[in-house]
């Protein structure tokens, strides 16, 4: 899998070599439901506990994959106007559907 991510390094600081774990997700949700939308401070663990840096976005853009033009086109996301593109395995974005929230978390390691 490839990708390119805009990352608010002034926020995040990341460099070239640092190693991380990073999760993609629909939900902020442990047991999987999905995400109301607002934000509440009466609540108790989330996924976004267990990470450092959390965004939240859209996905914008998931391109048709036609054989045989390598590499695959990408699928796009904007996190507040960062960009992510992802490409790999077409199988990867089933579970995809254009104008989904997405999260993107990063934790350093």
């Amino acid at each position: 899998m490839y990708m390119q991510l805009d990352v608010a390094i002034e926020v995040y600081p990341m460099h070239v070599h640092d190693k991380f774990k990073m999760v993609l997700a629909s939900t902020l949700n442990l047991d999987g439901t999905p995400d109301t939308g607002y934000f509440t401070q009466a609540g108790g663990e989330t996924l976004a506990d267990r990470f450092e840096y959390v965004m939240q976005g859209k996905l914008y853009r998931i391109a048709n994959y036609v054989k045989p033009p390598p590499p695959p086109p990408p699928v796009l996301a904007s996190f507040g106007g960062l960009l992510m593109a992802l490409r790999g395995e077409p199988s990867f974005a089933k579970t995809l559907h254009l104008d989904n929230r997405i999260f993107l978390l990063i934790h350093k390691v």
